[in-house]
């Protein structure tokens, strides 16, 4: 009959903690009306409370600080980070000490351990110490794997390992909107803003370090969070930039394509790469933590073949006077020659002065015309600029185009008076 074996125990102990910084002493105030049996009794034991802040005993929150009694929670973009001892409680010599330490995720496995060297020996009653630092890049549950092995005294080798189980939360909500804006000034090019908003999810406040915006190669950023004050620039969320439990906060950028994208219709075209916001907090007492989203990508507009803009149009004109206006006709094309004719419309408010029908000549693949062009209006008010008609006689396609702009139409006796 065979026997059972007892297991053997091992020589040495393995000991693992989280490192994270105190927290401050939640005091409960126990208190009464003078007028019942206490009287000033629990008064009086709050004031003599060593943890308690002088002249505000009946607050919450105290004066000293609590080591944490739980592993508590771990939030993406923070860093872990762990103390790892392995102590020999045997009264013997153990030899070949190694001690690994991995951290095992959904889509990987890291070795954390700063030395994967093992030590010669290991005496009674001493230990092996050593700390582990690891930014968090993953929602989910991570396992630290911690395995020691080490040779005895009679050379037989040992072999143990412990499994510490965690889940990583999720900080911060972030949600973005785009929002496309032509311009009608030549030296300024197509923007984009964008629109960040970000809410904080977790049950502590947070104090914003940094929200910014990285953009990609194709593109110049403008932050637009702050004001000028006195000739200071001034967070538009103030001096105290703490964002509570379950707050929004909305943050905006203004995104420029660079001379040398803009200047070819044809490269911004379909889907393009923003860039990634670059967000930095600090909770509790000063830890750290930070985020960088994935590459932020919107739709660029559609112009068709043929992008017609305005480059420069009068705020306010006289009623039945005429005036100019410059369009750029831009062939967005980036394969085909373009033989292009101009027709001007009549609306019921607007009249165009000139030749209708008139030839413009070839249009190459990515280049652009500037036209001059005058009209009048016979209708005073906020008057809508329409009716130019672009014809391809190679495709025999037209386009057209209404409401273009929008101009103010005032009696000249108005505009002399203003």
């Amino acid at each position: 009959m065979d026997v059972a074996q007892p297991k053997q125990e091992h020589l040495l102990a393995l000991k693992v903690m989280r490192l994270t910084k105190p927290t401050l002493f939640t005091n409960i105030p126990v208190t009464c009306e003078e007028r019942d049996l206490p009287g000033n009794l629990f008064n009086q034991l709050m004031k003599d409370d060593p943890s308690t802040v002088k002249g505000a005993e009946a607050l919450m929150l105290g004066e000293m600080l609590t080591l944490p009694q739980n592993f508590g929670n771990i939030f993406l973009g923070e860093t872990f980070s762990s103390y790892i001892s392995v102590h020999n409680d045997s009264n013997q010599v153990v030899k070949d000490i190694l001690v690994k330490a991995d951290l095992q995720t959904s889509s990987q496995r890291l070795n954390l351990s700063a030395s994967s060297a093992a030590v010669a020996e290991l005496k009674p009653d001493c230990c092996i110490d050593d700390v582990i630092h690891h930014e968090v890049k993953e929602i989910g549950t991570h396992i630290l794997v911690c395995a020691v092995s080490y040779t005895t005294q009679t050379g037989e080798k040992m072999y143990f390992r412990k499994f510490f189980k965690f889940q990583v939360l999720k900080p911060l909500d972030v949600k973005t909107k785009f929002y496309n804006a032509e311009s009608d000034l030549s030296s300024v090019t197509d923007e984009v803003f964008l629109e960040a908003q970000i809410q904080n999810i977790t049950t502590s406040p947070m104090f914003m370090e940094k929200v910014s915006l990285e953009p990609s190669i194709m593109y110049n950023v403008a932050e637009l969070n702050t004001v000028e004050t006195a000739g200071e620039s001034e967070s538009t969320f103030g001096s105290r930039t703490y964002l509570q439990p379950m707050d929004t906060r909305q943050y905006l950028y203004c995104l420029k394509p660079k001379q040398e994208f803009a200047e070819k219709a044809g490269v911004i075209k379909g889907v393009t790469v923003i860039g990634k916001l670059d967000i930095v907090w600090k909770t509790n007492l000063g830890e750290r933590g930070r985020l960088q989203t994935s590459q932020l990508q919107r739709m660029a507009p559609g112009y068709g073949d043929v992008r017609l803009s305005l480059e420069t149009i009068p705020d306010t004109v006289n009623l039945e006077e005429p005036f100019d206006i410059t369009c750029k006709i831009t062939n967005c094309s980036s394969e085909r020659t373009m033989d292009l004719v101009l027709e001007m419309c009549n609306t019921n408010s607007i009249h165009w002065c000139g030749v209708s029908g008139r030839q413009l000549g070839k249009l190459h693949p990515s280049s652009s015309l500037h036209l001059a062009l005058t009209l009048l209006s016979s209708v005073q008010g906020l008057q809508s600029v329409s009716g130019l008609r672009l014809t391809d006689t190679f495709l025999k396609r037209t386009y057209e185009y209404d409401d273009i702009a929008q101009v103010c139409v005032v009696s000249s006796k108005v505009k002399q008076e203003s």
